[in-house]
């Protein structure tokens, strides 16, 4: 049976392009039609989750995408309360370059017997928040600094840290509605660092920014905010620079 790594990091050579819906940016039916036609446009696999969450019905949302596509539907929660046994399965994230406990561990605590109750396959994920130009929502929300990017090394060093406390993968988050994305000598220095997969999102607005994260070795890149502002034709123009 193939696993979870093995959907999110195919070993193809190529970057994989993830796109992030965000639950409270639309109805259902425009999120699974947004769903359906980033598909179309070369998506790879879709993110649903966000930092904040107003929606009350999560599930129904994870329903309607899951029905309008063929690609893995995978949860990007910003807290237990975004689990849904209706995904194929869960970023299990912890917050390793902030020292706020909710999101090292307090979230995972409650979010834990959901993810075992519903046989919801996980990954243990590393979130690293990489300063980008202004404060974001994950910053806001989690109460948390953000790290230098013009630090490497201490970066680097983070996610030496989660790998060896057995996280599966990277993420390195420059945020929603980032002004800078991710620097491509932050993700350079991580992948030399670290031997699991590393994902770069926030910021990434143009097929330029998305062929320098891969370039300096990003195994999965991350657009949301653009696609939201743009439209799916983003997302065939950033696919096909990936290529």
């Amino acid at each position: 049976m193939t696993s979870l790594k093995e959907k999110l990091f195919p070993s193809t050579g190529k970057t994989r392009l993830w796109v992030l819906l965000d639950p409270d940016k639309g109805t259902t039916e425009q999120l699974a039609q947004t769903a359906q036609e980033a598909e179309a446009s070369g998506a790879d696999l879709l993110l649903v989750g966000g930092s904040y969450l107003v929606s009350d019905d999560f599930d129904g949302i994870i329903k309607a995408i899951k029905a309008a596509v063929t690609i893995p539907v995978i949860l990007f929660p910003g807290g237990h309360h975004q689990v849904s046994r209706f995904a194929d399965g869960i970023l299990f994230m912890s917050l390793l370059s902030g020292r706020n406990p909710q999101y090292l561990v307090g979230e995972q605590l409650h979010a834990a017997p959901l993810i075992r109750k519903h046989n919801l396959p996980s990954i243990p994920t590393a979130y690293l928040l990489i300063e980008s130009g202004c404060v974001t929502s994950a910053q806001f929300i989690s109460g948390t600094l953000p790290i230098p990017r013009h630090k490497p090394g201490l970066v680097a060093g983070h996610a030496l840290m989660a790998e060896l406390m057995g996280m599966q993968c990277v993420y390195l988050e420059a945020g929603s509605g980032a002004e800078l994305p991710v620097p491509p000598e932050v993700i350079r220095a991580v992948k030399k660092t670290v031997q699991i997969p590393v994902i770069a999102g926030g910021g990434i607005t143009n097929p330029e920014k998305a062929r320098l994260a891969a370039t300096a070795g990003a195994d999965a890149i991350v657009i949301g905010t653009v696609v939201e502002n743009k439209g799916n034709g983003i997302v065939a123009e950033i696919a096909s620079a990936l290529k």
